[in-house]
């Protein structure tokens, strides 16, 4: 954008860079900043500086975290017998917003994928394994994604720890609620067919 100081075409570009921010999105992004009062961009930059230098991964869990062992894996309130085995960080937020589970978490930190050259090793799985040769955890549930790399992570990840002894299972896939019949696909409704359950 020639038509923008250097500065600002700057800014622009970086926010484009981010997931799920195009162009006309980092634009609209850049012009809030700039014409809002100067402490705005001043606490944004000092927040993100601040959250980039301080939060890590759990030493447990491997979720995020500014603590050596996360608020989840510290809680006493948790079910230490049943743990939850989700691809990335905000797996775990959207869990925990149901309010229904209160057992521990394992984030993997993506999911296997050849075409993109993400193997077994490039994932947490060493770190799973180690927890669940502790012995305290009884039942794993694999809630990684419903698509390709999901399924097969989990699958994997099945083949890996039913010969542990442990109860393994895979969160239900299926139909919203408030959902039509006639709006979904043959894909979701055979997987709701598949995950459904004795009332």
């Amino acid at each position: 954008m020639r038509y923008l100081s250097g500065p600002a075409n700057r800014l622009i570009e970086e926010l484009a860079k981010l997931p799920g921010i195009g162009p006309k999105t980092a634009q609209r992004l850049a012009f809030h900043l700039l014409n809002a009062p100067p402490e705005v961009a001043h606490n944004l930059a000092r927040a993100l500086v601040f959250a980039r230098d301080n939060v890590r991964y759990c030493s447990v869990c491997a979720n995020l975290t500014d603590r050596e062992v996360c608020q989840i894996c510290s809680d006493p309130e948790r079910d230490p017998t049943l743990v939850c085995v989700v691809q990335e960080p905000r797996d775990v937020v959207a869990m925990e917003k149901t309010r229904g589970y209160r057992g521990l978490y394992h984030v993997l930190q993506g999911a296997i994928s050849p075409l993109a050259g993400v193997g077994p090793d490039d994932l947490t799985i060493k770190q799973l394994l180690a927890r669940l040769g502790e012995g305290k955890i009884k039942e794993v549930i694999l809630a990684t994604n419903p698509d390709v790399e999901g399924d097969a992570t989990a699958l994997y990840l099945a083949q890996l720890i039913k010969p542990l002894g442990l109860k393994v299972t895979r969160i239900a896939h299926g139909l919203p609620v408030g959902a039509h019949l006639e709006y979904a696909d043959e894909m979701t409704l055979a997987m709701a067919l598949e995950g459904r359950r004795e009332l």
